[in-house]
C-alpha cells in the first residue's frame, strides 16, 4: 500500500549555484488537511545547502515526506556505468561518494566536479563537441511513448540545465544517507522522514498548468493551481518568483499524491533501476 503515515510535506526548490548562500533555494511545507503550504524562512538572508541538510537532520524522526527538485543519480542501465571511463560506481550510493570525494567546492557544491569532466561527460559549450553526444537519460526520464525529459544531468549549459544542482544534490544525499531514508534506494520506513525526488513540472501539470507554461508568477495563478489540488489559497508573498511558487505548489502536490499506490510502484522501477538510477516520484 502507499504510505499513509506522513503528516507533513516539504518541497525544496534546489540550487547548484556557487557560493554559500543561495536565493534560489526555497522550502515550503504543509500539514495534512487543506491549508496552503507556507515558505520556511532561512536561518539567515538565504539558505545554504549545508543549512538545508542541518534543517532536515534535525527533523529526521518526524513523519515528513520531503521532495527535492534535482536528479538523485545519473543514467546507468543503458550504458552500464554512470560515468563511463571514470572509476566504476556500482550503484547510486557509490556515485554519491565519488562525487563528494572529488568536489572541493564550498557548501556541498559540485561545480568543480562537473567542470573537471567537461567534454568527457558534461556539455558546457560548443567547444565540448556535439551536444547530442552527451544526451543520455535515466529510465524514469524516458516516457512510455519514447519521449524524453528535456534536459539530462550531463547537459550543463542553459537555463534548463540540471547538472550542477543534481551533482551538488548527490553530495547532500550522501550527508543524509543512513540518517534519513531516501526512496527508492531505501524502502519506505515505518517511521521518520523520507526523501524523494520530485520534478516540479509534473506537479504543475497535475495542477492544470499547461505544458510549457508551468511557472506561476502571480497570486491568482498560484491559487488556481492550488485549488486544483484541493488546497486553500496561500498567504500573500512578497515576490512571486519561480522558486517560491514551485515549492509551494509541489508541497501541496505531495500531500495530494502520497496515497497514489501507482506512484510508489511504477511499472518500470526494477531493483536495478532503483539502486543505480533512482526514480522521480510522480512518474508512473
Amino acid at each position: 500500500m502507499a504510505p499513509d503515515r506522513f503528516s507533513g510535506f516539504v518541497a525544496i526548490d534546489w540550487s547548484g549555484a556557487h557560493g554559500i548562500a543561495h536565493p534560489g533555494i526555497r522550502l515550503a511545507s504543509c500539514q495534512i488537511g487543506n491549508a496552503a503550504p507556507t515558505i520556511v524562512a532561512p536561518p539567515g538572508r538565504a539558505w545554504s545547502r549545508e543549512g538545508v541538510a542541518e534543517w532536515l537532520l534535525a527533523r529526521a524522526d518526524e513523519p515528513l515526506l520531503i521532495g527535492f527538485d534535482f536528479s538523485f543519480s545519473a543514467p546507468f542501465v543503458t550504458r552500464g556505468a554512470h560515468l563511463p571511463g571514470d572509476p566504476p560506481t556500482a550503484d547510486a550510493r557509490a556515485l554519491w561518494a565519488y562525487v563528494d570525494e572529488n568536489s572541493d567546492d564550498p557548501d556541498l557544491g559540485a561545480r568543480s566536479f562537473v567542470e573537471a569532466r567537461r567534454g568527457r561527460h558534461f556539455y558546457l559549450s560548443a567547444a565540448d563537441g556535439a551536444k547530442a553526444d552527451f544526451l543520455h537519460w535515466r529510465t524514469c526520464e524516458i516516457a512510455a511513448d519514447g519521449g524524453r525529459k528535456p534536459s539530462t544531468v550531463y547537459d550543463a549549459i542553459g537555463a534548463s540545465q540540471v547538472a550542477k544542482a543534481s551533482f551538488a544534490g548527490m553530495r547532500l544525499l550522501r550527508r543524509l544517507d543512513g540518517r534519513i531514508a531516501i526512496w527508492p534506494f531505501d524502502p519506505v520506513p515505518p517511521s521518520g522522514a523520507l526523501v524523494v525526488e520530485i520534478y516540479t513540472s509534473v506537479a504543475a501539470r497535475d495542477a492544470g498548468r499547461p505544458r510549457g507554461r508551468s511557472k506561476m508568477r502571480n497570486a491568482q495563478a498560484l491559487d488556481d493551481a492550488l485549488a486544483a489540488l484541493g488546497s486553500q489559497v496561500h498567504d500573500p508573498l512578497d515576490r512571486y518568483d519561480d522558486h517560491s511558487t514551485d515549492a509551494i505548489l509541489t508541497a501541496a502536490w505531495l500531500r495530494t499524491m502520497v496515497m497514489r499506490d501507482d506512484l510508489w510502484h511504477p511499472t518500470r522501477l526494477s531493483c536495478e533501476v532503483a539502486q543505480t538510477e533512482g526514480w522521480t516520484f510522480g512518474v508512473s
